[in-house]
């Protein structure tokens, strides 16, 4: 479960406004202590261990990861990793694995990477046997938007029209890149997508591979790219979406709106729109959780006498309810299932608190009645004797 996941600081052990290079610094020593071939008698349990650690240097990388994990916890990162939780992936930083472990990686496989994952950010490996897979395409990036709502938008529930500026799939290509074929074998490392460097030492012969610096990784050279996209497949538009937003919504949950992000380099995987909720401040409820608390501003002879009420609720009915005789300023009254409705089903508490409402001015009539009262109080001792 989200909630029994250790803190992301305390996983690299880094104060909470530890910078980036206190964080990789932190995330370089415990990647080497952790290693799976460095640890043989409890392999298991160093896998498991390495990858907490890069779970939460992913995160802590990420400045918009970072922000909403600091401000909502692991419950605002559900919208960070494509399947809800953090699998490799998600994980962004292979360069940085690649530093660290250079030459010294079996393991990748065994977390689940598969080759075409090892080889997209590591290129080919071992005695040369796998070659690189090409690959022409990319995915396109998530969208991340805000949309602000009332506090009536959100206990009713509505549909919003949002302009978004995203890539969409290029018309005069298909998304493919280039009109007709259009691609070449790289000459620079014959379509392998790594180049070699050979080095002698004293102890022995080591290759260094590297991703080719000409098609970067493809093996394959676009030739005649297409006009219109200049290669990629994709072109900038705006575009008009609806999002329908359910009841009971709150600050920082989001809307996923799959494969609506931007369009793929190539034909590749289109990426998600996320959109993050803000709350306006309402100038009568306010919301704690599913909960709403209101006031309401009684007369003196309200409170004494008891009364019924209404208040206007945010769905526009009146909702009644009784004063009892002599209430107290600050007593609250609760009204079950009449607070917000929840995602998951039901209704919160509307919770309204009692307030002295005491009039500005009074009439000469109002006044003696006033007086009169007054008189009544002193002689039952319940009204303060003053002393000028």
């Amino acid at each position: 479960m989200v909630n029994s996941k250790k803190d992301y600081y305390e996983v690299l052990g880094v104060p909470r406004n530890a910078s980036q290079d206190e964080i990789k610094k932190a995330y370089r020593k415990l990647a080497l202590k952790y290693h799976p071939d460095r640890n043989p008698d409890n392999r298991k349990e160093a896998e498991e261990k390495f990858r907490e650690i890069s779970e939460a240097y992913e995160v802590l990388m990420d400045p918009q990861k970072r922000a909403l994990y600091d401000r909502y916890g692991h419950e605002g990162l559900k919208g960070a990793f494509r399947e809800g939780g953090f699998t490799w992936k998600d994980f962004t930083h292979f360069d940085d694995l690649e530093d660290i472990f250079s030459g010294i990686s079996d393991f990748f496989e065994k977390f689940g990477f598969g080759g075409d994952i090892f080889d997209r950010f590591f290129g080919n490996r071992g005695s040369g046997q796998r070659v690189r897979q090409r690959t022409r395409s990319s995915p396109g990036e998530d969208l991340r938007l805000w949309i602000t709502l009332s506090l009536e938008e959100i206990y009713n529930g509505v549909e919003r029209t949002i302009k978004v500026r995203k890539y969409d799939l290029c018309s005069e290509c298909n998304g493919k890149g280039a009109k007709g074929e259009g691609w070449r074998t790289c000459a620079t490392c014959g379509g392998r997508g790594v180049v070699e460097k050979v080095s002698s030492t004293f102890f022995g012969q080591f290759i260094q591979r590297t991703t080719c610096p000409t098609c970067y990784g493809s093996g394959e050279i676009l030739s005649s790219p297409c006009s219109a996209c200049a290669g990629e497949g994709r072109v900038k538009t705006e575009k008009t979406i609806k999002v329908s937003v359910p009841k009971g919504v709150r600050e920082g949950n989001y809307i996923t709106l799959r494969g609506q992000g931007n369009a793929g380099i190539r034909g590749g995987q289109s990426g998600d729109i996320l959109i993050y909720i803000r709350e306006k401040e309402h100038p009568v409820f306010k919301r704690e959780g599913d909960d709403l608390y209101t006031k309401i501003y009684l007369t003196p002879s309200q409170m004494v006498l008891g009364e019924k009420v209404h208040i206007k609720h945010l769905n526009g009915k009146k909702i009644k309810f009784k004063i009892s005789k002599n209430s107290k300023a600050g007593t609250k009254i609760r009204l079950r299932g009449e607070g917000m409705p929840r995602i998951q089903g039901g209704y919160g508490d509307l919770y309204v608190e009692i307030m002295v409402k005491i009039p500005e001015k009074l009439t000469k009539e109002e006044e003696k009645l006033y007086r009169e009262i007054l008189k009544i109080e002193k002689q039952k001792g319940e009204a303060q004797e003053v002393f000028g």
